[in-house]
């Protein structure tokens, strides 16, 4: 019986070992099944990092809140982006060396902030993606077909409303008693040539004259802007790169004559500028970045997404600055314009 017993107890026990080992054995293949859906779901939520080259014509405020803008709506969107950003201090020729640049890199994207910067990368790939901002004339400049179906490699945001320069010579030419506007802007920058154009055609009809100086670089302004006094009652400069950049010295030259200064943009008006049917470059450039998000993200190809204008103008004036060009600001302003200090 003890030995019957005991045989009965080993076979038991044997028993529950066997059943222990294939417990554990399914449970080991439950935690390698786990780990392996992990993986599987860690792989898939993996982030892709994007590479995207920013040519930059040249270095100033609204150039600068373009990108701000333009970086600023990838981000929103979620995406993971390493930025290769390369500098042309308004030199044309580094403009087309920045270009062949990203393209050798093979970047996924090219953001092209100003005119020449567009036209250099333009020429030098059809098939990265390209996105512009600060292009007062996309069609003009030759990077799209047409605003609506720009075709090719290319799409992107203007920086020019129609209605813009319009305004602001209907406002010169009904509020401020001039008889002169005065102008300063690079011949060899097509989109500041085609503002001109835009000028004066809004000028017939109204007996306004216009006086113009050209220059070829920033280090020329000054001379140009003085060369304006007493031949002008007002100063416009539209959003010519070149002057822009040396805003500074008009801005001077305007408050010592006490002659107002209207700008292009609204970043020139808070530098100092009386006013500015404008908008604010960071929404273009914002704008700008959106159509980059459906380009990455999305796979739209470029020549299905339209380019766009700004979409709000308004008109800004700087009441610090009409005090130093010796304006006095009009009661009826109050219900057109916007103030800053």
């Amino acid at each position: 019986m003890r030995k019957g017993s005991l045989s009965v107890l080993t076979l038991l026990l044997a028993l529950m070992m066997v059943l222990a080992a294939c417990g554990s054995n399914n449970d080991s293949e439950d935690e390698t099944t786990g780990d392996s859906d992990n993986t599987a779901e860690n792989g898939e939520q993996e982030e892709i990092t994007y590479e995207v080259g920013i040519s930059l014509f040249v270095d100033h405020p609204s150039l600068n809140a373009a990108e701000e803008g333009f970086k600023k709506a990838l981000e929103d969107a979620g995406l993971k982006v390493e930025y290769n950003k390369q500098n042309a201090q308004a030199d044309p020729n580094t403009a087309k060396t920045i270009a062949q640049n990203l393209v050798n890199a093979g970047v996924d994207l090219i953001f092209a902030n100003a005119t020449p910067s567009a036209q250099a990368v333009v020429s030098e790939t059809d098939s990265i993606p390209v996105v512009f901002t600060s292009v007062t004339d996309p069609v003009g400049a030759e990077l799209v077909d047409s605003m609506e179906s720009p075709g090719g490699n290319v799409t992107g945001t203007a920086d020019m409303h129609p209605d813009a320069i319009p305004n602001t010579v209907q406002f010169i030419a009904e509020q401020m008693e001039a008889k002169t506007i005065g102008t300063i802007y690079n011949a060899g920058e097509q989109n500041s040539v085609k503002q001109i154009e835009v000028m004066k055609e809004a000028m017939e009809g109204t007996g306004l004259e216009l006086v113009e100086k050209t220059v070829a670089n920033t280090s020329e302004v000054k001379q140009a802007a003085d060369s304006l006094v007493g031949d002008v009652d007002v100063i416009f400069i539209v959003t010519d790169n070149t002057v822009v950049n040396g805003l500074e010295a008009v801005i001077s030259v305007a408050e010592e004559n006490d002659i107002p200064l209207f700008v292009g943009e609204l970043d020139s008006v808070a530098r100092g500028g009386f006013a500015a049917y404008g908008f604010d470059y960071y929404d273009i450039g914002y704008e700008a970045g959106q159509l980059a998000v459906q380009i990455l993200k999305d796979g739209k190809d470029p020549s299905e997404l339209p380019a766009q204008y700004p979409q709000n103008l308004k008109l800004v004036i700087n009441k610090t600055a009409a005090e130093a060009m010796g304006i006095e600001l009009k009661s009826e302003w109050d219900d057109m314009a916007e103030y800053i200090e």
